[in-house]
């Protein structure tokens, strides 16, 4: 249940104890304008308190002297849970417009300084994290030791979400390259990496299947039909007239490779999720065609940049982009067509999760 800020009131009404009815001139305090702010854009008290790490008891007496400061009722107690009045409304859209001006002072700040600064949190799913954002992590701090990252395993939807709140300054996301880029109003996408997609199929079978012709009977441990190699797996199929029997489906990439390396199917899998298979795990084919996914790093569209991130969001796109470029060397070293890299056996080895 929301917190109370308040007692029980009488029907409908809204009171603010000992509120003066006129001020000439009205002192407001910026920074109980973010807890409103905060309130808000979260829908209420408990979740504006987590967002701001405070008590919900610290979020009430910060509106309640903010209300004082008015003059005015901001916060609607008859309710169950804790509402804006048309008054804190007003307000906290102005609020709102207070800390972007603030967010875009301090990153024009930083164009007088010699070093950049400063703290920037960035989501993203575990074989970024690993592979692009680890690196990238290193880069920073030789080059910028004054930006303090903060790394938050999160994606899809909750982690735009979370983007568009405040709650982190970059995500990093994952799309088939074939869909088109959707539509995501007040956000801003940067390429960092094409990652390509592969076919893997259990190590003990006879012959490396060379053609999608050949695997049109096979089970497949497939991905969920909205993630990206779900996607590809879907157009795979159309391309080549059949209906993949998904016996597994699977969302993350070490359980669908340890179900492809117990024998119990085959699956399409980006290459970064290779990188760490020990070598003769799975085998990974040489089918061309098969696609690949897009990683992009999404930043909020401020209202003075458009959609271009601020210094501190640009260097760390750098850095993944530099990560990134590292790894497209070593994935052109590891994994080439099977023909190319066969061994003795027949089969492709290399080295791979998501």
């Amino acid at each position: 249940m929301e917190h109370m800020i308040s007692g029980k009131l009488s029907e409908g009404q809204v009171k603010v104890a000992n509120l003066p009815r006129k001020l000439s001139y009205m002192e407001i305090d910026p920074r109980r304008l973010r807890v409103l702010h905060e309130v808000a854009r979260r829908g209420g008290v408990m979740r504006a308190a987590e967002a701001l790490h405070l008590t919900a008891s610290a979020v009430s007496q910060q509106l309640a002297l903010l209300e004082r400061e008015v003059g005015l009722a901001l916060i609607d107690r008859s309710q169950r849970r804790a509402a804006l009045t048309p008054a804190g409304r007003v307000l906290a859209g102005y609020a709102e417009r207070i800390e972007e001006e603030l967010a875009e002072a301090r990153r024009e700040l930083t164009r007088f300084t010699e070093r950049l600064s400063g703290p920037v949190s960035v989501a993203a799913f575990p074989t970024v994290i690993r592979h692009l954002l680890v690196p990238a992590l290193g880069i920073l701090a030789e080059r910028h030791p004054q930006v303090t990252p903060r790394i938050v395993e999160l994606y899809g939807p909750p982690a735009l979400r979370e983007l568009r709140l405040g709650g982190v300054d970059l995500v990093v996301t994952e799309q088939d390259a074939d869909d088109p880029v959707p539509a995501q109003p007040s956000l801003a996408s940067h390429p960092i990496h094409l990652d390509e997609y592969r076919i893997v199929a259990p190590p003990g079978w006879a012959e490396v299947p060379g053609d999608v012709a050949l695997l049109k009977a096979a089970p497949w441990v497939a991905g969920h039909p909205d993630q990206a190699c779900g996607h590809a797996l879907d157009r795979l199929a159309a391309l080549h007239g059949f209906t993949p029997q998904r016996v597994h489906v699977i969302e993350e990439f070490p359980p669908a490779l340890a179900l492809v390396a117990a024998g119990h199917g085959v699956a399409i899998v980006p290459s970064l999720a290779l990188l760490e298979v020990p070598a003769g795990e799975v085998a990974v084919t040489g089918i061309p065609g098969v696609g690949a996914r897009r990683i992009d790093a999404v930043t909020r569209v401020s209202r003075t940049r458009s959609g271009e991130p601020d210094p501190v969001q640009a260097v760390v796109i750098e850095a993944l982009r530099e990560a990134a470029d590292g790894l497209a060397a070593r994935l052109g070293a590891h994994w080439r067509p099977a023909a190319a890299a066969e061994t003795a056996d027949g089969v492709s080895r290399g080295s791979g999760d998501r």
